[in-house]
């Protein structure tokens, strides 16, 4: 790859002041993922509390565990140990959670697009299959061969707690690979879990149960108290499948499958502003609760809930499973029979060696044979680092444990490898980042450019015979990127066709409210061939940048504004801004505009004479060492 240079100019005290408030990472929603962290710890601390008080009050745990609780009115009781409030009910909105973002994915996010797709469901169903097979191998003659479903599954929590503590510097690609991965995972593991570990099948309650998602579905169309519609229906449906004998936490599934979600609509948020707006010109409850209701319903119900109830099962729930299900006694006798048991090897073959040459063969085959989408950053050395982190099974695993196996001591030789696969697992991960990281060291300095250009994937003004190259990532809503704009087009009037200039984007969406819905915009417009003007449409008027105004450029540069308002939304203009976005985490730029000229990054000013001189002093790039393709439509003549 050719070296650029980026240009960053050194500001006065007041501009280094404005950049270092406003101008943070650029994948700040993925990196507020380490808040997972802490739901991580915790579930460690509640595992350690379990074996902890199992070892030392010996007998107290299984007998609180084994406490009764009656719950009914009349002669209609329902009678649960603590243990199955935990496990049938408290885990039922864990996998409803999972559920969620299930639907999400394959409705508005990483699993829209089969090229994008392709490689984490690839890695997936590999990292499904291997470990049951080994699993199956070394524990034939255990007489639990059938409880290789305690090996498929990878627990999310864990693996991005620990993604955030032992990961590689700038996570964020192998992070989003990971969690796409990690949907799938929990598909299969889900089916699995239906298809194989329910018992005493009873069909007739599915019926109600099936009245019940029907009622869920159409409850959407409700203009109001769909809260407590949704609540009751969830709880019906909840006792329905408890009453059929398949596991009522599928029940969360199968809910969560039914709940509406999409992306914002820019009219709505806009609505909700003036409503805002009104209220606080006129401030009164009607108007108060017109606006409130107005922003809640400009997000979808399924992002809502998310949000509300990962705290929950992030900080509560899941210490809770862990606390009433890790308490395995750790005495010799059974430390003796787990180290000799083909069950506890199995399970620590199918995670610590399945899960790892499932995931990280799947992923190398497919970049060997160039399929689906690797970007930068997304390396094979930092894949084998996540591949051993998806050993770590935990929750799904030891869920599994008390479905699939009766045998108290074969419940305890598989806990003791459910738990210690999950640490060697954690150990060869850290090894293996620490590792990649030591043998890689300037690779994420961010100095050189990630991803070459490319003029069918690339906004790309200028020829691509042109001796110089400025790629700038920016942010149409920052008036630093206004002023390198400027700069840029006297340096294209002196140089001419010796300059090609590309466009990234790279949105501050914590600090430029519609940075990321001008950049959605912009590809939309691009896909209809007026990126350049609708470009210049955005930096002519910074300060007006609503929905409103945007639909309303689109019109005025002659657009059909019913096809752009369908494609704001499209997974392909959504994800081709994403990616632009992790490319630029995977460099490490924190403010904007970052200027790369031929392949380097330049620090220093950004005035025109300055960016003439620091390109005239770069050498040109040797044939072939910057990949491009013909200009694609999109390419625009010289300025």
């Amino acid at each position: 790859m050719t070296q650029l240079t980026v240009i960053e100019r050194s500001p006065d005290p007041e501009e280094a002041q404005a950049r270092t408030r406003a101008h943070r990472s650029i994948a700040d929603k993925i990196r507020d993922m380490g808040r997972n962290r802490i739901g991580a710890l915790l579930l460690l601390l509640a595992t350690l509390a379990a074996i902890i008080w199992a070892n030392v009050a010996t007998g107290s745990y299984e007998t609180f565990w084994d406490t009764h609780l009656t719950v009914g009115v009349g002669d209609l009781q329902l009678d649960f140990t603590l243990h199955a409030v935990v496990n049938d009910a408290l885990m039922a909105i864990f996998f409803f959670t999972v559920g969620l973002e299930v639907r999400r994915e394959f409705a508005i996010g990483e699993l829209t697009s089969w090229s994008r797709a392709v490689v984490p469901v690839a890695a997936a169903i590999a990292g499904l299959a291997i470990p049951a097979l080994l699993f199956f191998l070394v524990a034939q003659d255990s007489g639990q061969a059938h409880a290789w479903g305690v090996v498929i599954s990878t627990d999310t929590a864990f693996l991005v707690g620990a993604l955030a503590l032992i990961g590689p510097r700038v996570p964020g690609r192998l992070r989003v690979f990971l969690l796409a991965l990690a949907v799938v995972d929990d598909i299969g593991a889900l089916s699995i879990i239906a298809l194989v570990y329910t018992e005493n099948f009873n069909p007739m309650p599915l019926i109600v149960a099936a009245i019940g998602l029907a009622g869920v579905y159409f409850t959407r169309y409700l203009r109001g108290g769909r809260g407590l519609v949704y609540a009751t229906l969830a709880i019906i449906v909840w006792l329905a499948f408890l009453a059929s004998g398949v596991h009522p936490t599928l029940a969360g599934v199968a809910i969560a499958l039914l709940v509406p979600v999409y992306r914002p609509d820019r009219r709505d948020v806009e609505h909700a502003l003036d409503l805002a707006r009104t209220f606080r010109q006129s401030p009164n409850t009607e108007y108060a609760r017109a606006a409130a209701n107005s922003l809640r319903e400009s997000i979808s119900i399924n992002e809502r809930l998310q949000s509300a109830y990962a705290p929950y099962v992030a900080y509560v729930i899941l210490p809770l499973f862990a606390l009433a299900n890790a308490g395995v006694v750790l005495n010799p006798e059974i430390l003796g029979a787990a180290i000799v048991s083909p069950l506890t090897w199995g399970i620590v073959v199918g995670l610590v060696v399945g899960k790892f040459v499932g995931v990280f063969g799947a992923a190398a085959v497919m970049k060997i044979f160039r399929l689906g989408e690797f970007g930068p950053g997304l390396t094979l050395d930092r894949i084998a680092g996540g591949a051993a982190l998806c050993g770590i099974g935990f929750t799904i695993s030891l869920f599994i444990v008390d479905i699939a196996i009766d045998d108290p001591d074969a419940q305890n030789e598989a806990r003791v490898g459910v738990l210690a696969a999950s640490v060697l697992a954690f150990l060869i991960a850290t090894v293996v980042f620490r590792i990649s990281d030591a043998l890689r060291p300037d690779l994420d300095t961010g100095q050189s450019l990630a991803r070459p250009v490319n003029s069918k994937r690339d906004h790309v003004y200028g020829s691509d015979d042109a001796p110089f190259t400025i790629v700038e990532y920016g942010d149409f809503q920052c008036g630093f990127c206004l002023k390198a704009s400027g700069s840029i087009q006297e340096v294209k009037e002196e140089l001419g066709d010796r300059l090609r200039y590309v466009w990234r984007h790279a949105p501050l969406t914590a600090f430029h409210p519609n940075a990321l819905a001008d950049a959605e915009a912009a590809e939309a417009a691009s896909l209809q061939g007026k990126f350049w003007e609708f470009e210049r449409g955005l930096f002519a008027d910074q300060e007006n940048q609503r929905p409103s105004d945007i639909v309303r450029l689109a019109r005025n540069l002659g657009l059909d504004v019913e096809r752009f308002e369908r494609d704001l939304t499209s997974p392909e203009v959504t994800g081709r801004v994403r990616d632009d976005m992790l490319d630029a985490e995977a460099m490490n730029i924190t403010s904007v505009p970052t200027l790369f000229i031929n392949g380097r990054r330049h620090t220093g000013p950004y005035d025109a004479q300055s960016l003439i001189r620091a390109l005239e002093a770069s050498e040109r790039p040797a044939t072939g060492t910057m990949p491009t393709v013909p200009a694609g439509p999109d390419a625009a003549p010289a300025r």
